[in-house]
């Protein structure tokens, strides 16, 4: 399925939004937690921050939710290693989290349904109260807090959220959370908070302590066991993604990675020694390569100078007539000495043992990784797996521009009557043209509207051939607008109701809860 703007698009798919283009005076790609919440051009998103394109995981994904179908979620980091463990039917978890400034609405509806399609495929689900970030970073009071609370964890629980099966808490409540948040901390530091975040001196202390706070929960669903993890979030938040990401390697006892001598490469370095190993094995036919061969044939074969090139020749040199070996090396990154000497221990077969490192040359890569996580486990360690993450696109406002809690006309509420919610529809903004003549000529701007993201991301649920019929109807300029926000706002006024009344049964499985919202601080 295409989502460029500038593509043509075959007849038989769902378009959401028109894909890469945003609301009118949509922000230029800056990821700010606390900031925007626009995207001007996603494609930028996959060419300057590595988010990977969803379509290409799509099929490796059981029984895709609707949101993935249709493109609303379009990115993700590392999500194969869940979808398989979604086919093998393994160990995986979900999370993700609200931050209780304001009222629920339909926007953060798309998180809460991510989070329980994710439950129903089998994961482990943790949906969140951020109330140290809200009081930190936007200044909430308590007491708004615990109201806020209660109403997102009333939504997600009538939208299907099994609270028997996953687990709910507060931030300020988890005892867990916070002291992983401390350890997790000792491998961060301020330089790099202001390089990701743009701290500076007038940031408080209690804000950066709300971001390392994040990056627990984040790693919280692993403390049992680590396992593939999926954090469904906007785009905003991918700069807390990309650190969690990191602090979960920081933490790992060991780094395993391939190697061919005994001395240290990085990634482009190995890169070059791979190559004159495997042109040298083809000559000699019988793998009997030397690290000044290596050399020698990079300076003959690699003229182009770089400092990749440069500094395997140098190294390579170095270790003269040292045999080129493949093999898996096993770096000791904060390993105590009783793990050190374990792992020694467990790697069979032909190995050396070095002062910062073991080389074995007969496990694989996969195997070896397996084997540093288990002994990382055995000896008191977290053996974290770095998470990953699926973003969604963000809803445009009912009145055009951003959908914000703060503008009650741009967004419906979860709490909102369902007549109010049916008036907003109907005074929703449209991608119609200036008359219906016009409509009917040139076709409405379906990818350019409010009004048809709201049967793409909420009304036509399951249904994708509603989501198609709208979409061709309104481009072929069969469907005018008044019709069709017609139709929008009535099943607007039927969610609202239906969800409210669900929203009034869940009320009984409050006091079940391990969660408290009647703040003691």
């Amino acid at each position: 399925m295409t989502r460029d703007s500038e593509s043509s698009t075959p007849e038989d798919e769902v378009l959401t939004d028109g894909g890469e283009t945003a609301a009118e005076g949509a922000d230029e790609v800056a990821l700010d937690p606390w900031g925007s919440s626009t995207v001007s051009d996603y494609r930028k998103l996959f060419e300057e921050f590595g988010i990977e394109e969803f379509d290409e995981v799509l099929p490796e994904v059981p029984n895709p939710h609707y949101l993935m179908r249709r493109g609303v979620i379009f990115g993700h980091r590392d999500y194969r290693p869940v979808a398989e463990a979604m086919r093998e039917d393994d160990p995986w978890a979900v999370l993700s989290g609200f931050m209780p400034t304001g009222d629920p609405h339909i926007g953060h509806k798309l998180v809460f349904d991510e989070i329980i399609w994710h439950q129903q495929q089998g994961g482990d689900a943790y949906g969140l109260i951020a109330d140290l970030e809200a009081h930190s970073a936007r200044g909430l009071t308590w007491g708004e807090i615990d109201e806020h609370a209660r109403d997102y964890i009333l939504s997600l629980l009538a939208l299907g959220f099994d609270a028997e099966k996953g687990e709910l808490y507060r931030q300020s409540d988890n005892r867990e959370l916070q002291d992983l948040a401390f350890e997790l901390g000792i491998e961060a530091n301020y330089s790099e908070l202001q390089a990701i975040y743009g701290f500076d001196g007038e940031t408080d202390v209690s804000h950066m302590q709300s971001v390392v706070t994040q990056m627990a929960d984040i790693l919280y669903p692993q403390l049992d066991e680590p396992k593939p993890t999926v954090i469904p979030v906007g785009p905003d938040q991918d700069p807390h993604i990309r650190l969690a990401r990191d602090l979960a390697t920081r933490m790992r006892f060991f780094k395993v990675s391939k190697a061919y001598a005994s001395f240290e490469a990085d990634d482009a370095e190995r890169e070059l020694i791979a190559a004159a190993y495997a042109a040298l094995t083809d000559e000699a036919g019988n793998g009997d390569v030397r690290c000044e061969d290596a050399a020698d044939w990079l300076r003959e074969h690699q003229p182009e100078p770089s400092s990749a090139r440069e500094s395997a020749v140098k190294k390579l040199a170095a270790a003269g007539k040292e045999p080129v070996r493949p093999r898996i090396r096993f770096f000791d990154r904060k390993a105590t000495d009783e793990a050190f000497e374990a792992l020694i221990e467990a790697v069979e077969g032909e190995k050396r043992v070095y002062e910062g490192h073991i080389d074995s040359f007969e496990l694989d890569r996969q195997d070896a990784e397996a084997l540093a996580r288990e002994v990382e486990l055995d000896n008191g360690g977290y053996g974290f797996i770095q998470p990953s993450s699926i973003y969604h696109r963000f809803m445009t406002g009912l009145t055009g521009g951003k959908m914000s809690s703060s503008v009650p006309a741009s967004h419906i509420s979860l709490l909102d009557d369902p007549e109010d919610g049916y008036d907003k529809v109907k005074s929703a903004t449209t991608g119609g043209r200036e008359t219906a003549e016009k409509q009917r000529e040139l076709g409405g701007e379906a990818d350019q509207c409010p009004v048809y993201e709201l049967y793409a991301y909420l009304l036509a649920g399951d249904d994708d051939d509603i989501a198609k019929e709208v979409y061709d109807e309104c481009v072929g300029g069969e469907r005018l607008c008044g019709g069709c926000k017609e139709q929008a706002a009535e099943l607007m006024q039927e969610f609202l109701e239906d969800h409210q009344e669900k929203r009034e049964e869940a009320e009984e499985l409050l006091a079940d809860l391990d969660i408290d919202f009647d703040s003691l601080r």
